[in-house]
């Protein structure tokens, strides 16, 4: 399984979310912050709502005063009631000097100064009458401070509220895969191995995804293995029944006659005793390749295999097949060369099937015609194959197929394949191997 790059990876795809997120939500924030500012400054700066709000503060003040009797020398008195509204700063006057500013509250003793009379003309004054008589009230209210204030907490929740809705849909997807993974799961857990797993994206989760469907093509593959080997078994196990049959009947018929003296000379009855000896040798080759077969079938262990290259593990094996079909009265024609790349095998089962493509030439091959033995190279995969004329007339009688299964079942568990094929003059069996780095 792949592992995808830090650009693809779910950390850095939840970065850029949160990220993208953030700008987005950032830009909300600021265009509403300035609408909303435009419109509270629009309606709170009008004339007509100061002078509403004015007007309603200063009767409060003036119900204070009457209230607490207060003087315009209570200074302290009227700081606490300033500071109890939070938005508003006074100055009073009396003749037109100024006698108190909430903005400086502790100075008590202010120096008497005259204002001009164009600068007093241009403020907005009431009157407020105190236990010491009357005086001008000059008030500023921060009216759209409290509206400003709750408008920002709102804008701040909407905002962060877009901004988790931004990053909850972008991972909403990822939770949607997640659990059609999870579903698909369960319909391979019900036995349905065909049904292919989604593979979406190039993050950690399709890399999962893809194992997955890696390991159940993989399973599928065993499965049908085994179920190819449970036939070929059924149809060997048939085979040999019927082969089995027929040399047992004549050994019988032979030995029957043997018993009833039915043979004219000694020489006839040596002759009787060398045909139930060459059927018995026959019948014992056939049981020892049923013997191999079910060995190499029914071990399902994994192999010990090693690491060669091509020309280290085949060199000397061909060198010993060429002379030993030679000295059987063979003709043998090499072809292709030397290949260094690098395969894995078990050499025991390489041994045993040499042995047995060897075994398969002596009895089957047709010794006026050149064995062909050819290297071969193709991508990512290297081979030998053997091809040979057949025999016209078989002393040996047909063969059951053991040999060449037992072949296949050993390449199978090296991860190789083994390829026969027979017409009516022609056999050719060929052996491949995956390459892998040394």
């Amino acid at each position: 399984m792949c592992r995808p790059s830090e650009r693809n990876s779910i950390y850095f795809s939840l970065f850029r979310l949160l990220a993208v997120s953030a700008v987005l939500s950032g830009i909300l924030f600021v265009i509403v912050n300035t609408v909303t500012g435009y419109y509270i400054d629009t309606y709170y700066s009008n004339p007509k709502y100061v002078e509403q709000k004015n007007k309603e503060y200063i009767a409060k003040l003036q119900e204070h005063v009457i209230a607490y009797k207060l003087t315009a020398k209570n200074l302290k008195e009227l700081t606490t009631w300033v500071k109890k509204q939070k938005i508003l700063s006074i100055q009073l006057y009396r003749n037109k000097i100024l006698i108190y500013d909430s903005d400086y509250p502790n100075e008590e003793n202010l120096e008497p100064e005259n204002m001009d009379t164009s600068s007093f003309s241009r403020k907005q004054y009431y009157p407020v009458t105190f236990s010491d008589g009357q005086v001008q009230v000059h008030i500023n209210g921060m009216y759209d401070y409290r509206i400003y204030t709750y408008s920002f907490i709102i804008e701040l929740i909407l905002t962060f509220v877009v901004f988790l809705m931004l990053v909850l849909i972008g991972i909403r997807k990822k939770m949607h895969y997640i659990r059609q993974l999870s579903d698909e799961i369960g319909i391979l857990e019900g036995g349905n191995l065909e049904y292919e797993i989604t593979v979406t994206g190039k993050d950690e989760l399709a890399a999962l995804a893809s194992g997955l469907d890696s390991m159940r093509k993989s399973f599928c593959e065993q499965v049908k293995l085994e179920a190819n080997l449970v036939q070929e078994n059924q149809k060997i196990i048939t085979e040999m029944s019927h082969d089995l049959r027929t040399p047992l009947t004549a050994i019988m018929l032979y030995i029957e006659i043997i018993k009833k003296g039915g043979y004219k000379e000694e020489r006839q009855l040596i002759e009787y005793l060398d045909k139930i000896d060459r059927i018995a040798h026959r019948m014992k080759q056939q049981t020892d390749n049923l013997f191999e077969y079910s060995l190499i079938a029914e071990n399902t262990e994994l192999l010990s295999e090693t690491t060669e290259s091509y020309e280290v593990v085949f060199y000397d094996l061909i060198s010993e097949t060429c002379n030993y079909l030679e000295q059987n009265g063979f003709k043998t024609e090499l072809s292709g060369g030397w290949s260094n790349e690098y395969i894995e095998v078990n050499l025991d089962c390489i041994s045993r099937i040499m042995d047995n493509i060897t075994s398969n030439i002596v009895k089957y091959a047709d010794t006026e015609q050149s064995i062909r033995i050819s290297n071969l190279f193709s991508e990512n995969m290297l081979g030998i194959s053997f091809e040979n004329h057949v025999k016209a007339i078989r002393e040996n009688g047909d063969s059951t197929g053991i040999g060449i299964q037992s072949i296949k079942n050993m390449m199978l568990k090296m991860n190789g394949t083994c390829i026969s094929e027979q017409t009516d003059a022609l056999y050719k069996i060929t052996l491949m191997f995956p390459c892998v780095k040394a």
